[in-house]
């Protein structure tokens, strides 16, 4: 299984930028991962929040292809703990998935258009967080499950 994540905007805080390299390295030991980067929206000021979701959707939309399963980060999605998270993966893994993406959205959210293609919503927390700092949770996370499963000594319980 071959891992996408999908960021909108660009991210220039360096503190956050080495955090993410040190665990997208870290996570290229177990899974194949790629990260692409949707260019921020110029001349937004004239539009609307959701003239740049739509907008932001139809560049996002078009990274899919048809077998992938798509998992969003989203405030309103399901919460898993690391242990259920990395059970959800594994059974993804073993049920043969060919590619999970996750997306992180820009400020303002996700559009219709990448609402209706999504295969699940996932939250990392019920409160809120920057999309900027999601960046570093989630990859986290995924680092994190990766551990659980060969049942290294990262996580503990």
């Amino acid at each position: 299984m071959k891992v996408l994540i999908i960021h909108c905007g660009k991210n220039e805080d360096s503190y956050l930028i080495t955090g993410i390299e040190k665990y997208e390295k870290r996570l290229t030991h177990y899974i194949p991962i790629e990260t692409l980067y949707i260019p921020a929206l110029k001349n937004t000021s004239s539009q609307s929040k959701e003239e740049q979701k739509e907008k932001e959707g139809v560049s996002i939309v078009s990274k899919f292809t048809t077998n992938d399963f798509i998992v969003l980060l989203d405030e309103k999605g399901k919460n898993f703990t690391s242990m259920e998270f990395s059970t959800f993966i594994e059974k993804h893994q073993i049920g043969g998935t060919r590619r999970i993406v996750f997306i992180t959205g820009g400020p303002y959210g996700f559009s219709e258009q990448v609402y209706k293609k999504a295969n699940l919503k996932i939250s990392l927390s019920s409160m809120t967080f920057s999309h900027l700092m999601v960046r570093l949770f989630f990859i986290e996370q995924l680092y994190r499950t990766m551990t659980i499963l060969k049942g290294e000594p990262y996580h503990h319980e």
